[in-house]
Formats: structure tokens, C-alpha cells, sequence
């Protein structure tokens, strides 16, 4: 409580709130009382202590109190119309200045960037996009040049875009699932959300679950085949990984929870995230630490154009494309119902 009231005392809060134009604490009048406290010690040290307790003295004492009373509310009535003008306009102004910079720069940059086709461009001059081109299917075995720079050259960001999906995912967990009680029991949130999904939920749509029943195994299976065939044709974890996860939430919209909770649930998001994440960790240190080391990994690369080819590409693309589509479907599950 004692530094709540000196940090509301303070210099700081006391030019916050007269920014944001709110009242002032009682704080504020703590000025008005040191100063009749100072005006009683001086008449008690003077000549003549009774003038403390004349009526003249109480006067003066009320009259200083209410001229001070009326210049805070003069001060709180000022912050609240002319000074907020004054900072409203003062704002607009530095706003529309950072902007004007902001565009001036971007003006300036690109009139200095070469021009399309030119030699000095990045892509004509720099040798990292040659050699993805020119040695990528030789040195990673893959067919597709970008899923051989995503999963191979560039392995190592993809391992970091994986776990930003998983923290994200646990972010979201942590900031909107509701929580259960620790003997199992359902809560006030919980039963209200209950209700509110059977309320959204088309349980008798007979037209949405035949449709469901006929393209969820397509859509599937579909997602599994761009995961697979990646490194050979366009596709890969990410867009193969974002299928399932669609497909996974027509089911759940057609179905509704129940069903769905019989094959993926909770544990089953941190089974395969977790799997699939310390999976792609310890293949791809094992990779790093051969080519730092410059020793043969053992992985053969195979024919390129052959499913089974390019060596850690494979597998690679199978946990990317687990965490997006787990991670696609808790995201709709946690937004919708507050767990999964």
C-alpha cells in the first residue's frame, strides 16, 4: 500500500493523468493541508499562539483552502477541454510527421533499388540462389528446388518456424482454454461453453455430414500425398500439414466434438507435436554436426524423382506437416470451446 500511494503521488502518474485528462486523487489537494500545517507552526512560533484559534485565522486558513481547491478544478478542467485539445493536435501532428518520414524512405528505397532484369539485381548477382539452382538436386536429392532449400539449406529456420507454431499453440492454451476442476467436474465456463456449442453445432445437418463423410477421407488423404510427395512435385509440410488440419475442422464443424474427441484429443496434439518436434531437433543437430565436421551423415539421398529420395527430406516434411495440422485444428478446437 505505501508504494501504491507514492507511486499515485507521484511526479510521473500525476503527468499521466493529466494526459489522459482523468480527475485528480486526493493526492492531489495533500498541498492545501501542508501549508496550513506550516501557517500553524509559524503562528504558534510567533509573539501571539492564540491567533491560531481567532476566527480571522480560520478565515484566511478556509480561504486558502478553497482558492487552491479552485485552481485544481480550473487545472482538471483545463487537461480535460483546452489541454486535450493541445496534446490531440500536438499527437496528430507528430503522427503525420513519423508518417511522412516513413514514406519519404520507402520512396527513397526503392527508387535506389536496380531495375528489373538488371545485373546489379540480388538474384543475378548473388551466388546463394545459383548454387540452390545449379547443385540443389544433386546435394539434397530433391527434385522440388524449395522444399531442398526449406528442409535442407535452410533447415534450421524451418526448425524454428516449427516451434514458433508450437508456442503458439501454447500460448493460446494458456490464454483461453478453460481449465478443469481436479476432481474431473465441469465448471460454470465450461458448462456455458458446453451450451453454446450445442447451439452452434449442426448435429442433424444431414446435408453437412453426408458431405463431410464423403470429402473428409479425400481431403485427408490428399494433405498426406502433398506431405509425401513434396520433394518431388510442389507441395511439402506446410501446405500438406494445413489440408489435414481442414479437413480435421470440417469434421469437427459436421460431427462436433464427441466424435472427434475418439481419435484426437489433448494428448494426442502433445503426443504428436512433441514427437514430431524432437524428431526434426535431433535429425537435423545430427546433420549440422556432420557437415560442420565434414563427415559423411550415412543417410543415402537415393534416386532423385523416387519417393523414398533426398534423404532427411522425407521424413522432415512428415513432422512439419503433424505440427501445422495439429496446430490448425487446437486453434479452431481452443477459440471455439476453450479446449480441445
Amino acid at each position: 500500500m505505501k508504494v501504491k500511494e507514492n507511486y499515485e503521488s507521484g511526479t510521473w502518474r500525476r503527468f499521466v493523468r493529466f494526459i489522459n485528462g482523468e480527475e485528480m486523487s486526493e493526492d492531489a489537494f495533500r498541498l492545501p493541508e501542508e501549508m496550513v500545517r506550516k501557517q500553524d507552526k509559524e503562528a504558534e512560533d510567533s509573539k501571539y499562539p492564540e491567533a491560531v484559534h481567532s476566527d480571522l485565522y480560520r478565515t484566511k486558513r478556509e480561504r486558502n483552502r478553497s482558492d487552491f481547491s479552485r485552481m485544481m478544478e480550473q487545472y482538471e478542467q483545463w487537461s480535460k477541454t483546452r489541454g486535450m485539445n493541445i496534446f490531440g493536435k500536438f499527437y496528430r501532428i507528430i503522427a503525420l510527421a513519423i508518417c511522412i518520414l516513413i514514406i519519404v524512405l520507402l520512396l527513397l528505397t526503392v527508387a535506389n533499388m536496380p531495375h528489373f532484369g538488371s545485373a546489379d539485381t540480388p538474384a543475378n548477382s548473388n551466388e546463394v540462389p545459383r548454387r540452390y539452382i545449379e547443385k540443389g538436386q544433386e546435394e539434397t536429392g530433391a527434385v522440388n528446388i524449395v522444399t531442398g532449400m526449406i528442409l535442407d539449406y535452410r533447415a534450421f529456420d524451418t526448425l524454428g518456424e516449427s516451434h514458433v507454431l508450437f508456442i503458439a499453440a501454447c500460448t493460446v492454451l494458456i490464454l483461453v482454454r478453460i481449465d478443469h476442476r481436479k476432481d474431473g467436474s465441469l465448471i460454470h465456463q465450461e458448462l456455458a461453453a458446453e451450451e453454446d456449442d450445442r447451439k452452434l453445432e449442426p448435429k442433424n445437418d444431414r446435408i453437412l455430414q453426408k458431405a463431410a463423410f464423403l470429402l473428409v477421407p479425400i481431403i485427408i488423404l490428399f494433405g498426406i500425398y502433398v506431405i509425401l510427395n513434396g520433394h518431388i512435385s510442389p507441395g511439402g509440410g506446410f501446405s500438406g500439414g494445413a489440408i489435414i488440419g481442414a479437413g480435421l475442422i470440417l469434421y469437427l464443424n459436421a460431427f462436433g466434438f464427441k466424435k472427434t474427441e475418439q481419435f484426437f484429443t489433448y494428448k494426442t496434439f502433445s503426443m504428436v507435436s512433441l514427437a514430431a518436434l524432437l524428431f526434426y531437433s535431433t535429425a537435423k543437430c545430427y546433420s549440422f554436426y556432420c557437415g560442420a565436421n565434414h563427415t559423411d551423415s550415412g543417410i543415402p539421398l537415393g534416386n532423385a524423382g523416387d519417393l523414398i529420395s533426398s534423404g532427411l527430406i522425407l521424413p522432415l516434411n512428415i513432422c512439419v506437416g503433424c505440427v501445422v495440422a495439429c496446430t490448425m485444428y487446437s486453434f479452431y478446437a481452443i477459440f471455439r470451446k476453450g479446449g480441445i
